[in-house]
């Protein structure tokens, strides 16, 4: 399965590649089209959460491009800085999303939850299971248990991934719906902030299909080592 990995991995690293550059030029249009209400994506975000009844929630800006999240354990949403100080239509799709996943955690959203709860595994996880791994090949015929603890390893970081896909979709409806049922943007602001959180959406998409893909591989290897012992 060697050769067939490597040539999926190329096509998945080209396909997220493709993706990613895509995202990037949607996000720069719609950067251009700017809001006919003037608010800010800061604004958006504190009217969103004041709309769904959430008061303990901070809208803060964090520096750096990107780097938009919500952090459920201090209970702010994070907005970069291009994000929390401008007035156009991809400001407000994120500043939007990153609300959804506020109100996700609000009303206890399972998957929301469920991912929580994986978040200090993977922390440590993604340090050290990459290194497991190799050292898991290398040592195959003399240790094969060792690659089987970075397959497990492996394993929860995949699951992390696969969970994000429901709580990144849900987040983007929420938003999405406010936004419309609020009547915040016109109908072509309306389109592109759905068409931005699109393609966002499909970075999580990709990443997931890249971690399916690799465990199986680790996986594949295991298998083939116990069936030559």
């Amino acid at each position: 399965m060697g050769g067939s990995y490597i040539i999926l991995a190329g096509v998945i690293m080209l396909f997220s590649w493709l993706v990613s550059a895509k995202l990037k030029s949607k996000f720069e249009l719609y950067s251009k089209l700017q809001l006919r209400n003037g608010m800010s994506g800061a604004e958006i975000a504190e009217k969103m959460l004041a709309d769904n009844g959430i008061t303990d929630v901070r809208v803060i800006s964090t520096p750096g491009q990107l780097t938009d999240h919500y952090n459920p354990s201090d209970k702010t949403v994070n907005l970069s800085e291009a994000v929390y100080n401008h007035r156009n239509a991809a400001a407000a799709a994120v500043a939007a999303h990153e609300c959804g996943h506020a109100v996700q955690h609000s009303i206890g959203y399972e998957w929301l939850t469920m991912r929580s709860k994986l978040v200090p595994i993977v922390s440590v996880a993604s340090n050290y299971v990459q290194w497991i791994l190799i050292a898991g090949i290398l040592m195959i015929r003399v240790y094969p248990q060792l690659l089987l603890i970075g397959i497990i390893i492996f394993a929860a970081t995949t699951l992390f991934s696969i969970i994000t896909l429901p709580v990144e979709y849900d987040a983007s409806n929420r938003a999405l719906a406010w936004l419309e049922n609020k009547h915040m943007l016109t109908a072509e602001e309306q389109a592109g902030a759905k068409d931005a959180l699109k393609w966002a959406a499909r970075t999580y998409v990709v990443a997931a299909i890249g971690s399916i893909a690799t465990l199986l591989y680790y996986i594949s290897i295991y298998s083939g080592s116990r069936r030559n012992n």
